[in-house]
Parts: structure tokens; C-alpha cells; sequence
């Protein structure tokens, strides 16, 4: 790949004909038309979120003297560049010029660059930008995108798979999944974690219709023309939990929702007793991890290891085992009640302590407390066996 240094190019010939583009939240074109800013292959624009203190950081250096760091542009032809690497620099100066967002002044006072002095705009119009332009072939310019760092910011796994694949299938995807402006971002929120412009929805939807193999179903459909199949496969999804949920909890977003509708989607469920069920797990103290209900009810509440229903403290279990203990003694059994009952060796074993577990005597699942009158101390060997049961 060859690169040429470039280091005339002003800020002021950057911002030339910029636009932005509200609706999708990125940078479009620069340089008089000639750069392209945000290529199908590049993230969405980032630096706005969080308030903006990345973009405010951006200008700030510039009217310090800072350099903003080396930025690389891929040469298409002799008037055609796209931005390889530093759309988020260059994005937020052309915000800043375009008069999209404010800085505040050494008064604390908020100045857009419309109202800024003569001498601070001329400052950071006049800065000249390092910047390399790189010539290559398609798969060694995104070669080289996936190595280099972009202030600070790495790329998350998804933005590096765009970028591998990118063409009409990214960029309909991004459009449909990674567009804040989307109205069912919300809705979408409540049960994919991560942020819609960091790529987290698309990932998800990509992640299920492909059971997984994301890299090789974007590279299947890599020139398709539209995404249909990935969003009816999506929305089946979203539809899915929904219909059997129609309690939204924080505690559902981010589970294996993918999972959970291949396993179970073929299932019948009545809503209003899966509310029902939900409801009381949410109010019950014993349960650990709530995370772990929605799953538990579609198996047919059978799996009590998904919430970790609470064990009995160290405390309850020394003295119900001191009760037991003296209880066997005088009846020369064993501490173990199922032992006790036994034809072996161990009817009349007296166990120590750590060679015991804690049980309950009414399962947790029929209604039985996690309180010492619901306790029973057993050998490991038949609390085991009791559990598996």
C-alpha cells in the first residue's frame, strides 16, 4: 500500500461544502465534495453522545495550537477520497464550524463558532491537519483500518465486520438497526443492551438470524440488495418476547433472547399467568437472580439454578446441625436422617460438620421457606442424590 504525507490541507478546506446529516447522525462529505467522511464501512458518529465532551475536546485543542493527530484518507482517484481513519475528529470540526453545537468560553459562557472572535475562528480555520493518503487495494486499505486506533475510541467487534463487509447489505443493515432516529430503538432497547450507534442492535439481530456465526452470514449476504430475511427473523424475535412478556423489566435486557426463541418459540404460554409467575418470583426474597425467572418460566419452572434461590447462612446450618447431632447421639444414629433409615455401615454415623449440606425440608419450589424450621443438615452423598431428583 503506498502512502503520501499531505500537510497543506487547512481545516477551513476541510469544512469546505460539509455536510451533515441529522437524520443518521454522521458526517457526509468535506473537501468541496471531493471527501467522503463517513464510508459504509465506518462507524456512526460518536463523539456527540455523552454529552459531547469528545467534540468540545476536539476544539478545544485546536485553539490551544494541539495537533488532533495523524488522519488517513483512502485515495479512490484523483478527485474522490474517503476518510479512512479520523471521521470523528474531522466530523466534530466540521459540527463545530457548521455551528451544530457550542464550547464554552473562559468565562463559562457557550460560544458557537458564528459568535466566537475573529482571531479564534481564523485559528482553528488556518490549522493544518497531518494527513496521509493511503493507495491500496480494497482488502489491504481494510487491512489496514482494522489496525489503526481512532483516537482512543477502538472499534467495537461489529464496526470491524462492517467495515470486512461492507456494501449494500452494511449499509441497508446500519440504516435499519443502528439509526438512533429509528422509533422502535426504545422498544428494542428493553431487550438488547448497548448502544443502537455503537452497532449493539444490529449485532444482536445479526447474532440470531445466524445462530451465531455472524461473520459468515455477512459474508453470505454481503451483496444483497435488501435485508428482509434478517428483519423478519428479528422482529419474529422482538414479537416473541413481547408476546409472551408483556411485562417489561430491566432484568430482560441483555439476556439470550436468540436462545431462548429457538428453544422455546414453538411452546405455547398463557401471558397472563407468565405475568402472573413473574410477578411473584419478582416478590419472592429467596431468589438471587432475577435475570434468571424469564428463563426459568419457559422451561416450565423446573430449574432452580437459575435463580439461585438463597441458601441457608453458616449460622442456621452449625445449629441445626448441633441439634441433629445431639439428637442422633442419644438415639445412636446416624445425623443423617436418610442414613438413619438405612441397612449399610453409615445407619449409625455420626458425620462431621463440613461432610454435611444444607437442605430444605419442604423444597423451595413447593412453598418451603429458606428459614431453620425448614432446615435439614444430610451427608453430601444423599443431599446430592436428593437434588438430582
Amino acid at each position: 500500500m503506498k502512502t503520501t504525507l499531505k500537510t497543506s490541507i487547512t481545516v477551513k478546506d476541510i469544512c469546505e461544502g460539509f455536510v451533515y446529516n441529522e437524520l443518521e447522525g454522521k458526517g457526509l462529505f468535506g473537501l468541496s465534495g471531493k471527501l467522503t467522511i463517513q464510508p459504509e464501512y465506518q462507524r456512526n458518529y460518536i463523539y456527540a453522545s455523552d454529552g459531547g465532551k469528545r467534540e468540545v475536546a476536539v476544539i478545544e485543542s485546536l485553539l490551544k495550537g494541539y495537533p488532533i493527530g495523524l488522519i488517513y484518507f483512502n485515495k479512490i482517484s484523483e478527485s474522490s477520497l474517503e476518510v479512512l481513519d479520523g471521521q470523528q475528529r474531522i466530523t466534530s470540526v466540521g459540527r463545530f464550524v457548521t455551528d451544530k453545537f457550542a464550547i464554552k468560553d473562559e468565562n463559562g459562557m457557550e460560544q458557537y463558532f458564528g459568535g466566537i472572535a475573529k482571531d479564534k475562528k481564523a485559528m482553528i480555520l488556518e490549522t493544518k491537519l497531518l494527513i496521509y493518503e493511503c493507495e491500496g487495494t480494497e482488502s489491504q486499505i481494510k487491512e489496514w483500518f482494522k489496525t489503526i486506533n481512532i483516537a482512543g475510541v477502538p472499534l467495537v467487534p461489529q464496526e470491524l465486520l462492517n467495515a470486512i463487509y461492507s456494501g449494500p447489505f452494511v449499509t441497508l443493515g446500519k440504516e435499519e438497526f443502528s439509526n438512533t432516529q429509528n422509533a422502535n430503538i426504545q422498544k428494542w432497547g428493553a431487550y438488547i443492551k448497548g448502544s443502537a450507534d455503537r452497532q449493539a442492535i444490529f449485532e444482536r439481530a445479526l447474532d440470531w438470524a445466524s445462530k451465531g456465526n455472524i461473520d459468515d452470514y455477512m459474508s453470505l449476504h454481503r451483496n444483497d440488495k435488501t435485508i428482509n430475511e434478517l428483519k423478519k427473523y428479528f422482529n419474529s424475535v422482538i414479537d416473541w418476547i413481547s408476546g409472551v412478556f408483556t411485562d417489561v423489566e430491566s432484568e430482560m435486557c441483555g439476556l439470550e433472547w436468540g436462545r431462548l426463541y429457538e428453544t422455546y418459540h414453538k411452546k405455547s404460554y398463557n401471558p397472563k399467568k407468565v405475568s402472573e409467575e413473574v410477578q411473584k418470583l419478582y416478590g419472592d426474597p429467596y431468589v438471587n437472580n432475577r435475570k434468571g425467572i424469564f428463563e426459568f418460566i419457559l422451561g416450565g419452572s423446573a430449574d432452580t439454578k437459575l435463580l439461585e434461590v438463597r441458601v441457608f447462612d453458616d449460622a442456621t446450618k452449625k445449629a441445626v446441625y448441633a441439634t441433629q447431632t445431639a439428637k442422633a447421639k442419644t438415639k445412636e444414629k446416624s445425623n443423617c436422617s436418610h442414613c438413619a433409615i438405612g441397612h449399610d455401615a453409615n445407619k449409625s454415623k455420626v458425620w462431621k460438620f463440613d461432610e454435611m449440606d444444607a437442605d430444605h425440608v419442604a423444597a423451595w419450589s413447593k412453598g418451603g421457606k429458606t428459614a431453620a424450621k425448614n432446615c435439614e443438615m444430610l451427608c453430601k452423598t444423599h443431599n446430592r442424590a436428593k437434588g438430582n431428583r
